[in-house]
């Protein structure tokens, strides 16, 4: 849980996670291109990478690979074990 807690603490890792809640299945040349039109953010493509491998190691990003292109996908599976450990209660 420390790995998920640590991946959506960066601001420009939970921009990734929009983007890719947006459109899932980008390389790293669209998640970039998306940061700076959308978000303002011209971090290089060398610090994205280092994101995503945050992101990765969290498992909150899947990549699979399509000839030469790396394409990174959302899994939001381990977001459960939040609600698990805090569950939401409704208020009365």
């Amino acid at each position: 849980m420390d790995a998920v807690f640590r991946a959506i603490g960066d601001p420009t890792r939970r921009a990734i996670l929009d983007e890719l809640t947006d459109r899932d299945g980008q390389t790293l040349f669209e998640i970039c291109t998306r940061l700076a039109m959308k978000h303002g953010l011209t971090s290089s493509r060398q610090a994205i990478s280092q994101h995503l491998a945050v992101l990765e190691e969290a498992r909150l990003v899947h990549t699979r690979r399509e000839g030469r292109y790396k394409f990174h996908h959302l899994d939001t599976t381990p977001l459960r074990s939040i609600l698990e450990r805090w569950p939401i209660r409704e208020q009365s």
